[in-house]
């Protein structure tokens, strides 16, 4: 068992170690990647289409499926308008 690797030494032979800017910037789009499930898996929940969810927040189904894909950086404003005025859910941020 000595060459099994652990998932954090992964990331640290790939990455880099956490703080450095390379594991940062993995890290970043890592989460808007999450992010961006979540969101598509609320909108399917919902059962509309991403322009359905654009028309009712005043953004754009191209917008939307850059979101979903990880592909835009989201402003938590924007996060907020899309969960409540688009779901009628409420977000819970949480800083550890």
């Amino acid at each position: 068992m000595k060459n099994i690797t652990t998932f954090d030494e992964h990331l640290d032979n790939r990455y880099g170690t956490v703080g450095s800017e390379k594991r940062t910037e993995f890290e970043i789009k890592a989460k808007a990647f999450a992010i961006g499930e979540i969101l598509r898996d609320a909108r399917k929940e919902a059962h509309m289409t991403q322009e359905e969810l654009a028309q009712k927040t005043g953004t754009r189904k191209s917008f939307i499926s850059r979101i979903e894909n990880g592909h835009s950086d989201i402003q938590l404003s924007t996060l907020y308008r899309l969960v409540e005025i688009g779901f009628g859910k409420r977000v819970n941020l949480t800083i550890c």
